[in-house]
Formats: structure tokens, sequence, C-alpha cells
């Protein structure tokens, strides 16, 4: 026991025999060790689709990433005009443009002022395609519409039905060329397989209506 008393004097003895900067420099460095990376992330955001065809539209919106040049390196909404704003460039057309083709234009755009410029588009949030579900489910709304998106996953999407809905008659409204077509849909038949070629893929702008 008295061992241990001796001990730990030496040792509180010994940190306050240390020099000043010596305390200050130990203190600097862990605080360097605890503090967050300031360095800019590089292509940091999760993709919110890897469909290499996708085509941007507005309000979606876009991580640009210029590889060694956080400055011009954005994350920025696509404007309703369908035009993103970036330094040096100014506005830039994006909708009607998968984001390779985006980043074609961008790297052309930027040789201009960057010697070989690399540059990474990645849409992190898909707002401009929507599908929209009403009526009895647990949550109305407007969805985004994700690459692929089947009937089924919407209906998951809303939540599943509310207490009254009928499931054997569900009113898919859908514009082709302008014009409104009503669909019909079995939800019934769907899930026990006797007709699986009614759980379509959505197309921007449908409708989901739950009677």
């Amino acid at each position: 026991m008295q061992r241990r008393w001796q001990l730990g004097l030496a040792l509180w003895g010994l940190a306050f025999s240390l020099p000043l900067p010596a305390q200050e420099n130990a203190n600097k460095n862990q605080q360097e060790t605890n503090a967050p990376s300031q360095r800019p992330p590089a292509a940091s955001q999760t993709p919110a689709t890897n469909d290499p065809n996708y085509v941007i539209g507005p309000q979606d919106v876009l991580d640009v990433s210029v590889w060694k040049e956080p400055g011009v390196s954005r994350v920025v909404p696509v404007r309703p005009d369908g035009k993103i704003s970036l330094p040096l460039l100014n506005d830039v057309q994006a909708a009607g443009l998968s984001p390779s083709q985006l980043s074609a234009e961008l790297t052309e755009r930027l040789k201009k002022y960057i010697e070989t410029p690399q540059v990474t588009v990645i849409v992190t949030q898909i707002n401009s395609q929507r599908v929209y579900i009403a009526g009895q489910v647990a949550r109305p709304g407007a969805y985004p519409l994700l690459p692929g998106m089947t009937f089924l996953q919407a209906l998951s999407t809303a939540g599943g039905f509310g207490q009254f809905a009928n499931q054997k008659k569900i009113l898919l409204l859908r514009n082709v060329d302008g014009k409104q077509t009503k669909t019909y849909i079995n939800y019934k038949e769907i899930i026990n397989g006797s007709k699986p070629e009614e759980n379509v893929v959505l197309k921007a702008g449908d409708q989901i209506v739950v009677q």
C-alpha cells in the first residue's frame, strides 16, 4: 500500500516537472488528434441511383466533385430551369443529361481554367421524377420514382393499405402522349401469383389511387 502511495506521488511530481512548452505541445497534439478533419471529402455522397442512363431533371440534387479542386466542387440543386451554378462556369444546363454526359460537359468547359480536370457527378437526391399515391394507404403523398420501381414497391413505400382499402380494384392513372389512361389493378391477384404481369414498372407522373 505504501509503495502505491509513493508511486502516485512520484508520477504527480513528474507531471508538474515537465517544462511548460512540453505540456503545451502535448495538449496541442492531443487536440489535433481529437479534432475532426477539415479536409473536404471527395465524392463522399451516397448516390441515389447507379443507373448510367438516368436523366437528370429539375429539383434533383447533384454532387459535382472536381479532383484536387475543392473550391470548384459543390453539392448543388438543379433549378426549375434545368441549370446548375458552379464557380468559374456560372450556369450550366444539367436537366436532360445523364450524370456521365454532364461530367463530360463540365470537364470540357473547365479545361479553360484547370489543367486536365477530372469531374465526377453523382445524383444524391432524385426529386424530379415522382409517383403519387392517394386514398386508402397509410402515408399518401408524392414519392421519388426509383429506377425500376414497381407497383408493389410503391405501395410498400406508402406504408401499405388502410383499413377500408379495396385491394381488388386499384386505379393507376398514367399520361401517355398527352392523354390520361386508366388501368385497374388487382393487388390480390398479383400476390397470389395469378397475374404477376400487373405488377407493372412505374413511370414518372404515375398516380395510384386506392379506394
